[in-house]
């Protein structure tokens, strides 16, 4: 008589889960998602060690919001959108530069010192490559330290806005603190002179870069890409229209009218917030399925080329 070996049970909530998982993966980490990841694993010493924050902020499923706030936010430079929209493939090629992205922060936030200083130095090369002149008629340049450092505020202030937020465990104060502390890290390698190392000097920074903030044609034509035509298919756009609702919600109301976009105040206390949470534990869910790290490629931010 044979021998027959004994069926498992198949759950089909968790194969939902794990096929939801890889299908958010693939198509945020892309192709090189894998080497990425390997990458990481192997990595023994990093620039961050485990208990530091930005492991944490980095990792929550917040970072999609996060992502498309500081998209917005960065747009509001009329120097940094223009760098965008003449070199950055954000609209013919959208997924390959989230991806780059995503890989970007992958490894200078978990990877090895070695890989994240060669990450580092990728990008700076292609940041010297980057200059032109704004419709305005001023001349820009990728490795403009000012410009630098006005896209890494933007880009830190939305993270952890959005992570306070939405995220899982919000930080206290001191690891708001430390969180800025260690992106500081990452954008002195970069090229930004001084970032800044705490919550208060963020918040002076970024108030310091208001007088140069305008809704430039470019900055409201990228915010319609980004809110009304992403390249989505029809599944993915309720939820996509959750983040979108509640990036706009986190954003400060002086950036609405510049962007052209709306100011609800009952939605954004009682509905969006509600929705946000909402999607961020199906999102934590969903990528349980898999291992922790691979919550680190699922992050949009945005800087004026299309290096990472």
């Amino acid at each position: 008589m044979p021998l027959t070996s004994p069926q498992r049970s198949v759950d089909p909530v968790e194969n939902l889960r794990r096929s939801l998982a890889g299908m958010l993966a693939d198509r945020i980490a892309g192709p090189g998602g894998p080497a990425v990841r390997r990458r990481i694993v192997r990595a023994r010493s990093g620039w961050f060690g485990p208990d530091r924050p930005i492991r944490r902020v980095h990792g929550d499923a917040a970072m999609f919001v996060g992502g498309l706030r500081a998209l917005l936010l960065q747009s509001l430079h009329p120097l940094a959108i223009a760098a965008v929209t003449e070199h950055s493939g954000y609209r013919a090629d959208p997924w390959g530069r989230l991806q780059r992205t995503s890989a970007f922060l992958a490894i200078t936030t978990y990877g090895s010192a070695e890989d994240a200083q060669r990450t580092v130095d990728a990008v700076k090369a292609v940041h010297a490559r980057v200059h032109g002149v704004a419709p305005d008629g001023r001349a820009y340049r990728a490795d403009d330290p000012h410009l630098l450092a006005w896209v890494h505020v933007a880009e830190v202030d939305s993270f952890l806005r959005c992570h306070q937020r939405y995220g899982a465990v919000p930080l206290t104060d001191l690891e708001a603190d430390g969180y800025v502390a260690d992106t500081a890290v990452v954008a002195e390698a970069l090229g930004v002179i001084d970032p800044p190392a705490t919550t208060a000097q963020l918040a002076e920074r970024m108030e310091a870069y208001r007088p140069e903030l305008a809704g430039t044609p470019q900055a409201r034509a990228a915010a319609r890409f980004l809110l009304l035509d992403p390249p989505l298919p029809l599944p993915a756009r309720a939820p996509y229209a959750v983040i979108a609702a509640a990036a706009i919600g986190s954003l400060p109301r002086w950036t609405r009218w510049p962007l052209r976009l709306p100011y609800l105040p009952i939605s954004e206390a009682t509905a969006v917030p509600v929705a946000g949470h909402a999607l961020m534990r199906a999102t934590r869910w969903i990528l349980a399925s898999r291992e922790p790290l691979d919550t680190t490629t699922i992050t949009p931010p945005g800087r004026p080329d299309d290096a990472e």
